[in-house]
C-alpha cells in the first residue's frame, strides 16, 4: 500500500511481466493525473469481465482515475457486479461479507491510522445498492453516525443485477423487473436524506454522463473523508441487461434519467466547505 511495495530488487525488473513493468514505470502511483491524461499511462484497471455497454464499468474506470493517492488506498467491496472489475485492479481490494462491508472498512481505516500516523491512507467502499442500501444498510448508517472517515460509493443500478433481477431498496416504486413481476410496492430508499440526517460531511448524486464531474466528485469525497468525516457518493449506473437497454443506448438512458430524477446534487458541511476553500483539492 505504498510506492515502495512496487519496487523490485535491482537487476530483477527485467524478469518481471511486461504489465508489471509498465505499471511501475508508467502507472499512476505517486503522480498527479488529470482526466485528460487518460490513455497516456498504464491504468489501474484495463480489463474486466463486465457486460457490453456497462455503465458501472465506465464509472469505476473514472473513479479509479480520480483517486488522489492510489498507492495509499484500499477499496472495499462485496458481492455484486462491481467487484468483478474492482478485484482485478492494481490496488488493494478487500472483499467484505454482503452485510458488513462498511464495518470492515471501519476496522481497516482505524488500523491504518494507527499503523501509519504520518501517512494518510484512504479507504473507499464501492458497492451496489443491494450491498449498501439493503443487506449492508445498518453498517452504512452506523459508520455515518460514528463519523468514520472513509468514503462510501453506491453503484446504484436500481436492481440486483448480479443475481437475476430481484428488486432492491433502490428500485423505483412500481418498477417491474425480471424477478419482481408485479412491480415494486414501496418507494426508493432515500439514502441521500439519511446521509444528511447522519451528518455526512460530503454527499453527492450523479450519473455517468459527465466524466470530469465524476473525477472531481470522487476526488473531493476521498480528500474530505481524510480530514473531515464520512462522505457518500450515489451514482446511477444502470444495469442494461436487467432493464433491457441496448449497449449503444446506455448513455442516452443516463442522460434521460439525469434530467428526469437523478440530477447532479452536492451537499456538504460547513467544515467540508472550509476544507475545500483552503485549496486542498
Amino acid at each position: 500500500m505504498a510506492l515502495r511495495t512496487l519496487q523490485v530488487s535491482p537487476g530483477f525488473m527485467r524478469f518481471m511481466p511486461k504489465e508489471y513493468q509498465d505499471l511501475v514505470e508508467k502507472g499512476p502511483f505517486g503522480r498527479k493525473l488529470k482526466l485528460s491524461d487518460l490513455g497516456t499511462y498504464k491504468e489501474l484497471l484495463e480489463e474486466h469481465p463486465m457486460c457490453e455497454g456497462c455503465a458501472m464499468a465506465f464509472f469505476i474506470r473514472l473513479a479509479l482515475t480520480a483517486l488522489p493517492a492510489p498507492e495509499h488506498t484500499v477499496i472495499l467491496g462485496t458481492a455484486g457486479c462491481g467487484r468483478l472489475s474492482l478485484s482485478q485492479a492494481a490496488i488493494p481490494f478487500v472483499y467484505g461479507n454482503y452485510c458488513d462491508t462498511n464495518g470492515v472498512a471501519t476496522g481497516i481505516k482505524r488500523g491504518l491510522a494507527l499503523r501509519f500516523p504520518d501517512q494518510p491512507k484512504d479507504v473507499v467502499v464501492m458497492a451496489g445498492d443491494g450491498g449498501l442500501a439493503d443487506i449492508g444498510f445498518s453498517q452504512v448508517l452506523h459508520g455515518w453516525f460514528r463519523q468514520e472517515k472513509f468514503t462510501t460509493v453506491m453503484l446504484d443500478n436500481e436492481v440486483y443485477g448480479n443475481t437475476g433481477g430481484q428488486e432492491s431498496g433502490m428500485t423505483k416504486r412500481g418498477e417491474v423487473v425480471k424477478m419482481a413481476p408485479v412491480g415494486k410496492k414501496f418507494d426508493k430508499i432515500d439514502m441521500i436524506g439519511l446521509a444528511k440526517t447522519a451528518g455526512v460531511a460530503y454527499i453527492a448524486r450523479l450519473t455517468p454522463t459527465n466524466p470530469s464531474r465524476i473525477v472531481s466528485t470522487i476526488r473531493k469525497a476521498v480528500l474530505i473523508a481524510r480530514e473531515v468525516g464520512p462522505t457518500y457518493v450515489q451514482a446511477y449506473t444502470s444495469c442494461n441487461i436487467e432493464y433491457a437497454i441496448p449497449p449503444q443506448q446506455v448513455m442516452e438512458d443516463a442522460r434521460r434519467v439525469e434530467k428526469e430524477r437523478y440530477g447532479f446534487l452536492e451537499v456538504m458541511s460547513e467544515e467540508a466547505k472550509a476544507f475545500l476553500g483552503g485549496g486542498e483539492v
